[in-house]
């Protein structure tokens, strides 16, 4: 694996937080804003971000207990035994279609697991370990797999796991520190560059802007507005206005 830390003068950070997938349209906007806001920013992810204080590059080939290992030790020698984490931002994760018959349909079940799945129990248990008491976790959940989603079937099942990890993770036994907050956020369509290229007729002002979520994401990391642990907030946008409905 790959790491690269520096730590500039702390005094004037915001505080700390790890984006794991901090390489995505997603990611990238919530490491830059994050950045721009004076926070000290760690990555997960299968390649760097420039913009980032710490990258830890996974293989994406490795198995999951090898993936956390890499991200508990990183996370451990660039921490130091004092360090601790204000919020573990997930955003990581793909999109794979396809129903029970589709030639693809083993495969992109598990890519889908390992991407949304995989990312989400290890950001589970680093949190255990690098969370500060009172922090937040925030995991890549989707509004359409609330219920069945019978042309991405893949893709709904993982998510629905994400979504059942978040409430096992908001109740107190979970193992996370005291007073921490899970939620997942469960999108329909989020207004990336390459959603706009695959879906160019599409109504824009139905899709979640990228700068509404990275805002979102720090408010709750400072502890303001935030929803109930466990809870799955769904980003519902119309006319360019983007509402939060809890599940």
């Amino acid at each position: 694996y790959f790491l690269d830390s520096h730590f500039p003068n702390l005094i004037t950070m915001a505080g700390k937080i790890v984006v794991y997938g901090g390489r995505g349209a997603l990611g990238s906007a919530v490491v830059k804003h994050f950045k721009d806001n004076q926070w000290w920013v760690g990555t997960v992810d299968l390649a760097a971000n420039d913009a980032a204080d710490l990258n830890i590059i996974v293989d994406k080939d490795a198995d999951c207990a090898t993936q956390a290992a890499v991200v508990i030790k990183s996370l451990s020698e660039a921490l130091g035994e004092q360090g601790k984490i204000d919020a573990f931002i997930n955003v990581a994760g793909g999109w794979a279609g396809g129903n029970a018959a589709n030639d693809g349909f083993l495969g992109s079940c598990d890519l889908m697991w390992r991407q949304s799945v995989w990312s989400s129990v290890i950001t589970a248990q680093a949190a255990c370990k690098f969370l500060k008491e009172g922090g937040l976790v925030t995991l890549p959940g989707a509004q359409p797999a609330v219920q069945g989603t019978a042309g991405m079937i893949g893709y709904g099942m993982a998510k629905a796991a994400v979504h059942q990890l978040t409430q096992s993770l908001g109740d107190p036994k979970s193992g996370l520190p005291k007073d921490a907050t899970t939620l997942a956020l469960l999108p329909v369509t989020l207004d990336t560059p390459m959603n706009r290229k695959w879906m160019s007729k599409a109504d824009f002002t139905t899709w979640t802007s990228l700068e509404f979520i990275a805002q979102m994401l720090e408010k709750w990391t400072k502890g303001e507005d935030r929803p109930v642990s466990g809870s799955l907030v769904q980003l519902i946008t119309k006319d360019s206005v983007t509402e939060l409905k809890l599940v």
